[in-house]
């Protein structure tokens, strides 16, 4: 018997990654061992409910949609997550990770989408990147910069080249809400011609929640 703890399972829009704007069923574990600057979900560090993953499949099957997001936290952190993500694809769900890029990802499922952070200098957490992740994402996967001034601007663009990183997935620049203007961020990536993708926190913009319920 799988357990895993939980701190919530719900059913919103998707708010980032190329899937924006999808009906998703969002599968938030509990725990993550890093602890970003501006980290909108601290209240899912500790708590939450230990569940099968019988249960928690059943409990995503109720939404009616095929598109599912394991998040944290950092899912990652509980390793019978790998078991939950391969039985859910196993199911025909199309599913997306999203983890903070600090934790080996070469056993995850390789049919799932990992959406991957490269932390930047302004999350207080670039010392726990590990790069050797890059070499186990493919063309459907995503990595995302999370922008929160010039110096993360500068330090993400050189990250583009010294990995090579548009060569090998979907990139997205995204702006810390609050601190980095996003209009700011968008005429920055297009002055300089950047191979990547802009995004902005949709259920932030429609529900100012960073859940997106």
């Amino acid at each position: 018997m799988s357990l895993l703890r939980i701190t919530e399972i719900f059913h919103s829009l998707q708010g980032e990654s190329n899937t924006v704007g999808i009906p998703t069923v969002f599968i938030r574990l509990t725990g993550c061992p890093l602890r970003c600057v501006y980290c909108d979900t601290a209240y899912a560090f500790t708590g939450g409910k230990k569940i099968e993953i019988a249960e928690i499949i059943a409990q995503s099957e109720q939404y009616g949609t095929r598109y599912i997001t394991v998040t944290g936290g950092e899912p990652l952190a509980q390793s019978a997550c790998l078991e939950l993500m391969t039985k859910l694809l196993d199911k025909g769900y199309f599913v997306s990770l999203e983890t903070s890029g600090a934790i080996d990802i070469s056993a995850v499922d390789p049919r799932v989408v990992k959406v991957m952070d490269i932390k930047t200098p302004g999350s207080g957490e670039s010392g726990k990147n590990l790069y050797q992740n890059i070499d186990y994402l493919d063309t459907k996967d995503q990595i995302k910069f999370v922008i929160g001034n010039d110096e993360d601007y500068a330090w993400s663009k050189a990250a583009l080249t010294e990995y090579e990183l548009a060569g090998r997935c979907e990139i997205l620049f995204s702006p810390v809400m609050g601190q980095q203007n996003p209009a700011e961020l968008a005429e920055k990536i297009l002055q300089d011609r950047l191979p990547v993708r802009f995004q902005i926190q949709l259920h932030k913009l429609l529900w100012d929640d960073a859940q997106g319920k």
